[in-house]
Formats: C-alpha cells, sequence, structure tokens
C-alpha cells in the first residue's frame, strides 16, 4: 500500500468541484460541494444513529437503499435539520437540481449537510448556483480541495488520504476526504460541527461487500473516535466504487449476514478482499485520527490504548469512557497526570473489571511513565510526567487490565479554552 496525493479524485472516473453560493452569509468560505462518476457506481453507506435525523440522511438512506450512487452534493453553512416538510422538501430539492444539471436519475444523487441545526436551508441560493456547481468539477487534486473545503466548517485542518493498492495485477486506488471538529462522537450504524467522510475507489466490489466492509472499517476507527461526547444529527459516511480499475471483482462476505463480525469472517482466505478491506481500514483509521487532531479548540491529539482486556467489546467501552471524560481531557490539556481521573471514567463506563490489577501510564516521544500500579499509586516524577505531557501535542494514555489479550485504541482530544468560545458564539 502506498499513500499518494489526488484525494476524491485520484482513483478513475471520479471528479469533484465546490463552489460559494452563500449559505451562511456571513462566510466567505467555498459552501457547495459535488461529487461525481459517470459510471454508476457500487455504495454503501452509514449514518448517525441519533433518533433526530437531519433532513439529508433521511433521504440519502431512501437514496442508497438498492446500492447505487452517480453522484454526492454536500453543503456546509446550515445542517437542515429539525426543519420539518420544508427541511425535506429542500434536500429533494437539492438533489434533483444536480441531477437535471448532470442528467442523472435523482435517486443516484446522495446528498448531506452540516452546520447549523434548526435553521431553514435556503435552497433558492443552492438552485441558483447549480450550474456554476457542475461546471466547477474537475478531474484532479484541485477539484478534490474545493470539494473538501466546501464541507469543512469550523475545522482548521483538511483532513484527506489517497492510498493505492494492487488487486490482480491491476492498480486500484481510494481516495477521501472528511470534515469533522466539533459534535463528534460518531455512533454510526448501517440504513449513520457533524462528521462527513466521502469515499472514492474504482475498485470492482459490489455494494454488499462493501457494506460489510465499511460496517466493519467503521467500527475500528470513526466509532473509536470522541471530541466532545455529542453525536450529531448529521453524521454520514459514503463510499462509492465505479470498477474502472479493471481488477477481477472482489468478492467474499456471501456466506454470512452483512452484520458486523469481529473476527472478519473471509479475509484469510481471501486476499483480494483482505487487501482491499486493509486499505479501508486504514484510510478510515488515518482520517479519524486527524478529527481528533483538529478537534475544537484542541492542542494535543490523545489515544487511550487498552491492552490486557477480557474481550474487545470490554476494550472498547472502558477505551471510550476515558477518551470522553471531561475530567481527563482537562487534565491532559493542563499536562496533569491525574490517573484517579482515569480509573474513575473507567469505573463509570459499565464494563466490568478489577480495579486492582489495572496499570496506567502516561507517553508521548520523548518517553514514558507509570503512574499507578494495580489500582494503586506509584512513586513518580511529577517534573517528568508533566514534561511528557507537555512536550509534544501527541500523547498516550496506557491501560493494562491484565485481564485478558484484547487491546484497543480510541483516539480524542484535550479540552481547552477555546473549545468553549468556539461553540459559545458558533452560529454567529
Amino acid at each position: 500500500m502506498k499513500i499518494i496525493k489526488g484525494g476524491v479524485c485520484a482513483p478513475k472516473g471520479f471528479s469533484a468541484g465546490g463552489i460559494r453560493c452563500g449559505i451562511k452569509m456571513s462566510s466567505q468560505k467555498k459552501d457547495l460541494a459535488l461529487i461525481y462518476s459517470e459510471n454508476i457506481c457500487d455504495t454503501a453507506a452509514m449514518f448517525t444513529k441519533n433518533i433526530v435525523k437531519a433532513a439529508s440522511v433521511q433521504l440519502t438512506q431512501k437514496n442508497i437503499e438498492n446500492g447505487k450512487l452517480h453522484a454526492i452534493i454536500a453543503n456546509s453553512g446550515n445542517a437542515n435539520a429539525c426543519t420539518g416538510e420544508q427541511g425535506m422538501d429542500a434536500a429533494k430539492r437539492m438533489v434533483q437540481s444536480i441531477a437535471d444539471e448532470l442528467q442523472i436519475d435523482p435517486s443516484k444523487v446522495a446528498v448531506a449537510s452540516t452546520g447549523v441545526i434548526g435553521v431553514p436551508l435556503p435552497i433558492d441560493v443552492i438552485e441558483k448556483n447549480i450550474g456554476a456547481l457542475k461546471n466547477s468539477l474537475t478531474a484532479d487534486e484541485q477539484g478534490h480541495l474545493n470539494a473538501l473545503e466546501a464541507i469543512m466548517t469550523t475545522d482548521t485542518r483538511k483532513k484527506e488520504i489517497t492510498v493505492e493498492i494492487e488487486i490482480n495485477g491491476k492498480t486500484v486506488r481510494l481516495g477521501a476526504m472528511t470534515k469533522g471538529s466539533g459534535m463528534i462522537h460518531p455512533n454510526m450504524a448501517a440504513s449513520h460541527a457533524t462528521m462527513l467522510t466521502f469515499i472514492t475507489t474504482d475498485a470492482a466490489v459490489n455494494s454488499s461487500v462493501l457494506n460489510v466492509c465499511l460496517q466493519n472499517a467503521v467500527t475500528r476507527s470513526f466509532n473509536r473516535l470522541t471530541v466532545d461526547g455529542d453525536t450529531s444529527t448529521n453524521d454520514t459516511i459514503i463510499i462509492m466504487a465505479n470498477g474502472e480499475a479493471g481488477n477481477t471483482p472482489i468478492t467474499g462476505f456471501e456466506k454470512h449476514d452483512p452484520r458486523i463480525y469481529a473476527d472478519l469472517r473471509g479475509l484469510e482466505e481471501n486476499n483480494n478482499l483482505k487487501i482491499f478491506y486493509n486499505a479501508l481500514e486504514f484510510v478510515c483509521i488515518s482520517l479519524a485520527k486527524m478529527m481528533a487532531r483538529d478537534g475544537e479548540g484542541a492542542t494535543k491529539l490523545v489515544t487511550v490504548t487498552v491492552n490486557g482486556a477480557k474481550n474487545e467489546e470490554n476494550a472498547v467501552i472502558l477505551a471510550k469512557s476515558i477518551a470522553s471524560s471531561s475530567l481527563v481531557k482537562a487534565a491532559c490539556f493542563g499536562a496533569d497526570a491525574n490517573w484517579g481521573r482515569v480509573l474513575c471514567a473507567m469505573g463509570y463506563s459499565g464494563a466490568v473489571f478489577s480495579p486492582e490489577n489495572v496499570d496506567v501510564s502516561y507517553k508521548s516521544e520523548i518517553g514514558e511513565i507509570t503512574v499507578c500500579q494495580n489500582g494503586k499509586s506509584v512513586s513518580f516524577s511529577e517534573e517528568k510526567a508533566k514534561e511528557i505531557l507537555s512536550s509534544c501535542d501527541e500523547i498516550e494514555i496506557l491501560v493494562n487490565m491484565k485481564e485478558g489479550i484484547s487491546q484497543v485504541s480510541v483516539w480524542g482530544c484535550d479540552l481547552t479554552y477555546d473549545y468553549v468560545k468556539i461553540n459559545g458564539d458558533y452560529r454567529s
């Protein structure tokens, strides 16, 4: 596997674009994006499990039922959530307008929105600019970058990755973009500031295989990510595969109910599937870590790794509880090795474990220090601990359960003054 440039336009047959149409008049950034494949794509998607779902999520869930898409249209500046029938009408008009422009079936278009909740989407300004959006399409990196800018909200960094793999002697590419900085605590399932992730690939792979691969990859990436504990109304991840790489179609999982399998049955006996899945999981984990690093107001990427757990499920529960704890996050910001907050977060997680077995360490590029052994304090240098936690913008909290062999990492960030400032005036 090789990391290259190009984003969602790197795979053959895809183009992208982005423009400013003025959805949020106070902003001068691009706010309307488009990703397009002339050839019909096999597709899989996941969406937020929040009961309150944006109109874009509801419509896209319906449009991807047959597993086929030509295009994704997305806007920033307005979530089009909690907007009633008016919001659903706006989402349908958004889809219909780009379908007419591209001369494709509107049921083969996905729509995504991100921004302020409860404000009517100014669909008129979108419709007036839909021709310009189509004309912005290019099959190069600039098209990708224009689309990426158009979906960003409070993001301070571009979050993108492109990888190249080989299947049956054919070069296959996966290109991806994501946005998300706040309101990030994804809880997504098949049928799932917001997380929007769009992945393109020129691999030949059908939608049923994509569904199983995506569910497993999301389980091990975005669903192990937390910035602030808020699960958005709009979280969406979509993968489109147009088959233009010319590889022998990737198969697998046909004999299994397409649910999430912790052991990923079928990978070991199917090398092509394994290569593709590993690339997809790598893309998703890379993007999840980028989102955690760019959490609103964050100064540090915080990785929580729980090892020696009874099973993977317990490890995820424990790690995510630690990473989600406001007290732990604040301690990371203050470079305070307050391990008691770590055990406290584990204790209310709901997972069953033996506190008297737990070891806790802090780690960064400059070193590692153990601060708790067997659930009790050990003598350690506060000065050294502070140096480890303050000298780098990436730190790791290591927890050893000593109860099994399972290990899981979860990604989060510290909690700073700026998080409150950003969200205190978000609507302005």
